[in-house]
């Protein structure tokens, strides 16, 4: 099993995890021209399309 020989710093692991970052969703444009959130069914067809 691996063992770290030293101990990791607080700031070295703090700058390995801000790559760790939520992406947002972003609203896409629709067959019928409304935007929506991707993955959701239409508000206002009522169609889900990925």
């Amino acid at each position: 099993m691996a063992v770290p020989k030293r101990r990791v710093s607080k700031t070295r692991a703090a700058k390995r995890r801000t790559h760790y970052k939520i992406k947002l969703a972003r609203p896409v444009k629709d067959k019928d021209g409304t935007w929506k959130m991707p993955h959701r069914v239409n508000p206002t067809t009522g169609e889900y399309r990925s």
